[in-house]
């Protein structure tokens, strides 16, 4: 049960993959208004995750391995949001992917996705140093 993540991140890979969200070019058919296909995939996602989340809350769900109760907290607005939302759309625009469906793109073997991951490792790195410098956030001393 511990590693059944590996299964559902295979699954939903292969639901990427058949949506058409690891192929380059709907990307850039999205962003010129060519075809709406991958629009109508990420307002279904949309969707689907807002019930499910209003029926976790009202199941009063626990999390699977811990059993801690899950807690949904809303983040406020900050300058830092609007500018990693514009960071996340200028990176999105100019690679071609989504941080989600990159990894499934590395999977399907498109290698030019491996400078996207890396910059998505990257990003993340910097916003972490940048928040531990600020003392918002300590260190990760967590092991796997």
């Amino acid at each position: 049960m511990k590693y059944s993540f590996i299964l559902f991140g295979i699954l939903f890979g292969f639901i990427l993959s058949r949506a058409g969200a690891t192929t380059f070019d709907n990307y850039i058919n999205l962003f010129l208004f060519r075809d709406l296909q991958l629009l109508w995939v990420i307002a279904s996602a949309v969707l689907v995750a807002g019930f499910g989340v209003q029926l976790l809350r009202l199941a009063r769900a626990r999390a699977l391995f811990s059993g801690e109760a899950l807690t949904f907290v809303g983040k406020p607005m900050t300058r830092d949001l609007w500018l990693g939302a514009i960071l996340f759309g200028v990176g999105w625009g100019m690679t071609g992917s989504c941080p989600g469906s990159a990894v499934a793109m590395l999977g399907e073997g498109k290698m030019a996705v491996l400078a996207t991951i890396a910059g998505i490792f990257v990003g993340t790195y910097l916003f972490a140093w940048r928040d531990y410098r600020r003392g918002k956030s300590t260190p990760c001393n967590r092991s796997f």
